[in-house]
């Protein structure tokens, strides 16, 4: 299964070297999928469906914080040990604050390279874009480099900001087990004060100066993840 799972990953690289700039992020998310189920057994396919409906049964995706809500505040610490509050970001202009898994999750990797490659529309509309991981800052520093990204990354250790944002959720026990089998350790790259089978759904948000969500994406299928040309579009409209 271990090695299944790493020969998928490793043709993320070829599969992004091949892909046009232009692409839409869920071409690219899809191609990866269907990569994926060409090489993972039918069990382990099933058992990742069968978490994604769960989470859609339970609604936490929409009981989420929203357009028109108020941001829960947050102090956290990047990659260097830096603080950074939200507050003070929107301070100087509208943030997308967005959230991935872990540097482990191929999905995630597509996503943060993809916003990576619109970052320079990000600031010319006067915002910043700054990402959420539950991972710890080493783990957090290695896939900023491993995709080469220039915004910043926040470790939010023990899913805290998650939780208030409503977006934890805990894994089944059987996907637990299927992650373990992947030789994805949530315990080692979340560290001590996070639970191990918890993770956050995949969210964007646009944060106005007003500290108000102007714009939101929530999702219960890890799969699929904003449009940065939506991101832009809806950038321009707060301007």
């Amino acid at each position: 299964m271990n090695k299944i799972y790493l020969a998928t990953t490793l043709t993320i690289s070829l599969t992004m070297s091949a892909i046009a700039e232009s692409t839409p992020l869920s071409e690219e998310l899809n191609a990866y999928k269907t990569q994926m189920r060409s090489k993972a057994p039918a069990e382990a396919l099933e058992t990742m469906a069968e978490g994604v409906q769960s989470i859609v049964e339970s609604e936490l995706a929409e009981a989420a914080i929203r357009k028109g809500n108020t941001a829960p505040e947050f102090t956290l610490t990047d990659a260097t040990g830096k603080e950074v509050t939200l507050s003070e970001l929107y301070a100087d202009g509208p943030v997308v604050l967005t959230w991935y898994r872990g540097g482990w999750c191929p999905y995630c990797n597509i996503q943060l390279r993809a916003y990576q490659q619109i970052l320079p529309e990000i600031e010319a509309a006067g915002a910043k874009l700054v990402a959420l991981t539950p991972e710890l800052p080493d783990e957090s520093l290695s896939t900023a480099e491993k995709n080469e990204l220039k915004f910043t990354v926040l470790s939010d250790v023990g899913n805290m900001v998650a939780k208030d944002y409503g977006l934890l959720f805990e894994l089944s026990d059987e996907l637990v087990a299927l992650y373990k089998d992947f030789g994805i350790d949530l315990a080692k790259s979340n560290g001590p004060e996070a639970k191990s089978n918890e993770l956050p759904l995949a969210a964007t948000y646009i944060i106005g100066k007003d500290g108000k969500v102007a714009w939101h994406f929530v999702e219960a299928d890890y799969t699929k993840r904003a449009e940065p040309a939506t991101i832009v579009e809806e950038l321009k409209k707060i301007q």
